[in-house]
């Protein structure tokens, strides 16, 4: 089973030839994922009425839907910075993720949400539309709010695991080539 991958329109997917997008993803319309970036099985990314961008680095773990409102309803793009981790089965709308943020599994993100750099979001949390998760602090619960400061070194967590996750997707590549 190869990924989907089509345009809608005139809105293309863009696809940097390092990026990992595993059997069983959906990418259509206006999408980006650069370079070392991972898509992994059963994700949904629809940039069909909006953009969204997967950065340099980062992973869309298996499961997780991505999507966006079009800007004439008020919506926004998403948009994951650079070594981000998104945990499965996460759900992304509308919503933006700095450099080096870190959303937990299951957890949920709204329009105009922000994680930014340095920021967790807590496995199956809430984060409602326009709600900001400073950088040291960690936010859980629903709907999500500040559970404690991060301790020393979790503020990197989202670093150590996108990097992780580059040489997995290096080993599964290889495991599919192997397939045919």
């Amino acid at each position: 089973m190869k990924p989907l991958i089509f345009s809608i329109g005139d809105r293309h997917p863009k696809i940097h030839e390092t990026a990992f997008i595993a059997p069983g993803v959906v990418i259509c319309g206006d999408v980006e994922v650069h370079e070392n970036a991972s898509v992994w099985y059963g994700s949904v990314l629809r940039g069909d009425t909006n953009k969204i961008v997967i950065g340099k680095g980062s992973n869309i773990q298996d499961g997780t839907v991505v999507h966006v409102d079009d800007p004439q309803w008020d919506g926004s793009p998403t948009l994951i910075g650079e070594n981000v981790l998104v945990g499965h089965r996460c759900m992304l709308h509308g919503c933006t993720v700095k450099d080096g943020g870190f959303v937990g599994m299951c957890a949920t993100m709204l329009d105009r949400s922000v994680v930014e750099t340095g920021a967790m979001l807590a496995a199956g949390a809430f984060l409602s539309a326009n709600k900001v998760v400073p950088a040291g602090e960690m936010w859980a619960g629903m709907p999500a709010r500040k559970f404690r400061a991060l301790r020393e070194g979790e503020d990197k967590m989202a670093l150590l695991g996108a990097a992780h996750y580059v040489e997995e997707a290096n080993a599964h590549r290889a495991a599919l080539k192997d397939l045919g």
